[in-house]
């Protein structure tokens, strides 16, 4: 069976990107169509695979600056010819999942979330400080974009979302039912940790979705050590409104990361995100969650057993739901076994089973 997968951009390296990754793993034949492709963005090994992109590949400045030409991705994915192909896959928040079907195809869509730019609108521009000129000019093209969006998901055979969270917005968006896959965790890289330390933990890139304010604010206030690891656009002003017992690490190595999340006290998800992957390599490493009660970590953080839920996302919320959480109380054993349905293992077989069932047929797959 021939399959053609569709990732959005290749300009980043996250959580799409990790999922990505497991495709190519379990279908190695599969070329990638992407809109952009920019090899020092993501993980060298990338540049061995089959990866085939867009016109807007041989625009200038569009592998720098790629959000100025959004007017151009619906064309840019309806130009691919998948006519040789039994099965689209495509991994998506933005446009991969518009490509055009030809008679006969299917096409299968692992939808991360419906694009937040496009139906959360006012938040999107909100949160990336888009303001101005460009602020006024948005509107009506994001208004024609949400129009395009609607009418090109005709061409999915089957959805399959990543949370209950993003199953409700496919539901409410598209009038679409869809299975849940859970995104793929590397659970063998985590182990509980034989002792802990005396500080709190987020691994996060420092953009403003992530929260990571409320965080640093929040901890100013209490004295608690946080540590934080990653890096991105936010992280001067995160520095400079935090206390000394709130240290940046930046980005921190394998082995490195592990570690801190073995011996944290708890980890703390204060944005709401479709999945959330770290949360789920914390509790792999048998400690407990702090969360915003919101999206993807409904799925995965239960009260008194996995973690604990801060209602509003206030700093005063979070501090209530650390200084009323005892971290000792939580088993790190039954964590971990929370943890493990949310394997990379458990994902392939159930890539598997959706792409089999659309098909109508077994494949050949690399599990």
């Amino acid at each position: 069976m021939r399959i053609a997968i569709v990732h959005d951009w290749l300009n980043q390296n996250g959580g799409a990107e990790r999922v990505l990754e497991e495709l190519h793993l379990l279908f190695p034949q599969a070329p990638i169509y992407t809109s952009i492709y920019v090899p020092d963005k993501v993980p060298a090994e990338y540049r061995s695979w089959d990866i085939r992109t867009s016109f807007l590949q041989r625009f200038p400045m569009s592998r720098r600056l790629h959000q100025a030409y959004l007017p151009l991705y619906p064309r840019a994915f309806e130009g691919f010819d998948f006519s040789d192909y039994d099965l689209i896959l495509s991994n998506s928040s933005g446009f991969a999942h518009g490509v055009r079907v030809p008679p006969g195809v299917k096409h299968i869509n692992y939808c991360l979330t419906p694009p937040r730019f496009l139906f959360l609108a006012e938040n999107y521009l909100e949160r990336e400080r888009i303001t101005g000129p460009v602020r006024r000019l948005l509107p009506p093209l994001l208004e024609r974009l949400r129009r395009w969006d609607i009418d090109s998901v005709r061409g999915v055979t089957d959805f399959v979302s990543i949370s209950r969270a993003v199953q409700d917005r496919v539901r409410d968006i598209y009038g679409r039912e869809s299975s849940i896959i859970y995104p793929p965790v590397d659970l063998a890289r985590f182990a509980p940790a034989d002792s802990l330390g005396e500080f709190y933990f987020i691994a996060a890139r420092l953009i403003p979705y992530k929260r990571v304010d409320l965080a640093v604010r929040a901890f100013s206030q209490l004295g608690l050590p946080l540590l934080v690891a990653g890096d991105g656009r936010d992280r001067a002003d995160l520095e400079a409104m935090a206390a000394p017992n709130v240290r940046f690490l930046g980005r921190v190595a394998d082995g490195q990361l592990e570690q801190l999340y073995g011996t944290c006290r708890a980890f703390l998800f204060p944005g709401e995100e479709d999945f959330g992957i770290a949360p789920v390599e914390a509790m792999a490493s048998g400690r407990p969650v702090i969360a915003y009660q919101a999206g993807g970590a409904l799925d995965y953080v239960t009260e008194g057993v996995t973690g604990a839920f801060f209602s509003e996302p206030t700093p005063e919320s979070l501090m209530e739901a650390v200084l009323r959480t005892d971290v000792t109380a939580f088993d790190p054993q039954a964590i971990r076994r929370a943890a493990e349905g949310f394997d990379r293992s458990v994902f392939r077989c159930q890539i598997v089973e959706a792409v089999e069932k659309a098909l109508g047929k077994p494949v050949g797959a690399e599990r």
